[in-house]
């Protein structure tokens, strides 16, 4: 049974249709800090890029990537070196923490043990010195909003983990930021309660319209909540998205690895004229020609192509694009995973779902069918371009 989402009469959106655009602005940001032995390092490295009002904008990428250290360079617990950060036209980098109009989820929910939910809500408001009447109104209405009302007098030790992460959710909320920051505030839950809360927190970014900035290092959490993700990578985000572009049509190879299971295939590539268009002709072993999007070659005139392994099928159907040997089975239960080893001893990996897994035995000489939609030339890795 859904349970019904609450009806808030108190909290204005912070996001009406009608409002003049807040758009939270990152430009020329630089932060650097220096290591135990003396060496500059780059946390974040010349970045730029803007985030709608009322947007739920997910900053992604691998420990040590920068995304921390620019969400807390929004919300003020670290200087920038350089560059500047903007709220609509007004800039905020300059600003103390207490006076941006933002506020941040950690993974610790940092909740007062010897204070009732209702009181841990009321905290901030209470520091602002907002009226009792107001105090009280407020809470009532971000209870409703978490749906823990009837645990308003319960201290933090008697919630469960996801309880306790709604409640510091409440809490943040209450004092109605324009943005919403969150560091992985769902790392410590299992992955049930992880699942449910993901769903909780776009819930309640919808009802409130505030843009949240979630920080995460987990694919499915970004690709289920973002709006848009920035893939961070050495101090900058290398590609900028919706989830559907990010994983159908990564920009390089850092990005296609880091988001789900893919292949990547290096093949000789040649420019072809089509119509006019600057396009790219490839052939992998055993396959039929393929032209595709633009894309650089590298200096030795080849190109990397990447294919997720649910877009690949063994049956007819598409483009005949490689041929190759069935070197591995594994069942999964969903489906039956097959490692398909090319001529030049290219692994693929393929995802063939029931009925069309049965018959399938080592050894068998096989051909790779898919959409030409599905292969994707990336850009060369800069290695790759120097080389």
């Amino acid at each position: 049974m859904t349970t019904p989402i609450p009806t808030i009469s108190g909290f204005d959106r912070i996001a009406p249709e009608d409002s003049p655009s807040r758009e939270l602005t990152i430009s020329h940001a630089r932060k650097s800090f220096m290591t135990p032995e003396k060496v500059s390092l780059n946390a974040i490295d010349d970045v730029s890029f803007s985030i709608k009002q009322g947007e739920f904008f997910v900053m992604l990428g691998p420990s040590g990537c920068g995304k921390t250290t620019l969400l807390r360079s929004i919300a003020g617990l670290e200087t920038l070196d350089e560059g500047q950060i903007l709220l609509g036209s007004r800039r905020i980098d300059q600003l103390a923490p207490h006076d941006r109009p933002v506020n941040t989820v950690f993974q610790s929910y940092a909740l007062f043990p010897h204070l009732t939910i209702s009181e841990n809500i009321a905290f901030g408001l209470q520091m602002e010195r907002k009226s009792k009447a107001e105090i009280r109104d407020r809470v009532q209405e971000m209870l409703d909003l978490v749906q823990l009302s009837q645990m308003a007098n319960r201290k933090p030790d008697q919630l469960s983990g996801g309880q306790q992460q709604r409640v510091a959710l409440a809490r943040a909320l209450a004092k109605q930021p324009e943005v919403l920051l969150l560091d992985e505030p769902l790392a410590a839950l299992d992955l049930k309660l992880r699942r449910g809360m993901q769903s909780e927190l776009k819930r309640l970014q919808r009802t409130t319209g505030i843009t949240f900035v979630f920080v995460t290092h987990d694919q499915e959490e970004a690709l289920s909540m973002g709006d848009r993700i920035a893939v961070f990578n050495q101090g900058r985000p290398e590609q900028i998205g919706t989830p559907e572009e990010i994983y159908e049509k990564p920009v390089s190879r850092f990005v296609a690895d880091f988001i789900g299971e893919t292949n990547f295939i290096k093949t000789p590539a040649t420019r072809v004229d089509v119509g006019g268009d600057d396009l790219i002709q490839v052939q992998l072993p055993g396959g039929d020609p393929v032209v595709l999007p633009k894309s650089v070659p590298t200096p030795d005139g080849t190109v990397t192509v990447t294919i997720r392994p649910e877009r690949i099928s063994l049956a007819p159907g598409g483009h005949r694009f490689a041929s190759g040997t069935i070197s591995k089975l594994v069942y999964m239960g969903t489906d039956l995973r097959c490692t398909i080893a090319l001529d030049d001893g290219t692994q693929v990996s393929v995802r063939v779902p029931p009925p069309f897994h049965e018959g399938l035995q080592p050894e068998a000489l096989v051909s790779l069918y898919a959409e030409t939609t599905a292969l994707r030339p990336l850009s060369p890795e800069p290695a790759e371009v120097r080389s």
